[in-house]
């Protein structure tokens, strides 16, 4: 936590936690919640699906304001564009997350950016990216952002059928999970936001939370970093908090995640940092497929990619 911050406070989804009652979020600046702290705040989550990250070192970082964490037993749903149950973040709270990396040059940028405000998100990652940057993925994991999954390659699942929509969402788990070395958080979000029912459930059945979104940066549209922030600052303005739908594969996102972190900080808004309370475990037969999806050795495989190519004009 930045200096100053307020108690973590951990929160399940089970309940609400300093929330309003259920319903759309209600426009509103910043303030006081009106919620009454804990005598005596429960310790930060732990376990193999959280990470601590490094200690923030900016003492007028924007940091992160409460850690809640998540009992996703049954599969709950987050985000009032599709979920309307679970409305736990008090007035000028934000969660931030970002979907599709891990993405060379910008996933590494996007971490940055939040490392030097003291930051945590979560990222949903594609199976498939997840294979072929996994050295990035993994520090994702270690900065202490929470890291589910996005599919294995980003198909449309209401398009397929309900052994291929398993099939994208335990292979995602998998590779997501031989990147980090770790059981994930049991976190998703379905590509385009389309929620086949038999898809809800089968993740129902799993344990996994399910995210949509309360304010979309529509930033796979927008390219120009400073659009990109205004959209998501005047959604905020409107509704006063919410959960953020970023891309940490496109670069102009890249780009615009320090600017609109300054803004936050700038208007008094507060980062809410979601981890799962139990990590998600991926299914042996699919972790047999991922691994039979890794490149064939060849007899210098254990060379450094250094050692192999080397620039020698530009």
């Amino acid at each position: 936590m930045a200096q100053g911050a307020d108690p973590i406070v951990v929160a399940q989804a089970g309940g609400q936690t300093g929330g309003q009652a259920s319903g759309l979020p209600r426009a509103g600046l910043p303030g006081g919640s009106g919620a009454t702290p804990a005598a005596a705040p429960p310790p930060p989550p732990s376990g193999p699906a959280v990470a601590k990250g490094p200690a923030c070192t900016n003492p007028s970082a924007l940091g992160v304001s409460r850690v809640v964490e998540i009992d996703t037993t049954g599969g709950p749903g987050f985000g009032f564009e599709h979920f309307k149950q679970h409305d736990f973040l008090r007035a000028g709270e934000v969660v931030l997350t970002f979907d599709d990396g891990p993405w060379l040059g910008n996933t590494p940028a996007v971490l940055r950016a939040l490392e030097q405000e003291c930051v945590k998100a979560i990222f949903f990652s594609i199976g498939k990216h997840a294979t072929y940057y996994p050295d990035i993925l993994k520090q994702v994991y270690e900065a202490g952002h929470s890291v589910g999954s996005h599919t294995w390659s980003h198909v449309d699942l209401s398009k397929k059928s309900p052994d291929e929509q398993k099939e994208e969402i335990e292979k995602g788990i998998s590779a997501v999970k031989q990147a980090i070395g770790m059981p994930i958080a049991p976190f998703f979000r379905f590509p385009q936001l389309k929620h086949p029912p038999e898809a809800v459930t089968y993740l129902g059945e799993r344990n996994v939370g399910i995210f949509s979104t309360d304010l979309d940066s529509f930033d796979f549209r927008i390219k120009k970093p400073d659009q990109i922030v205004q959209r998501v600052m005047d959604k905020l303005k409107k509704h006063g908090k919410g959960i953020v739908l970023m891309h940490d594969f496109q670069h102009g996102t890249a780009q615009a995640v320090p600017l609109l972190l300054a803004e936050l900080k700038k208007g008094g808004y507060k980062v809410v940092h979601m981890v799962g309370r139990t990590p998600l475990q991926s299914l042996a037969q699919y972790d047999a497929m991922i691994a039979k999806n890794e490149k064939l050795p060849t007899a210098g495989a254990g060379r450094p990619t250094s050692s192999v190519v080397r620039t020698i004009g530009e």
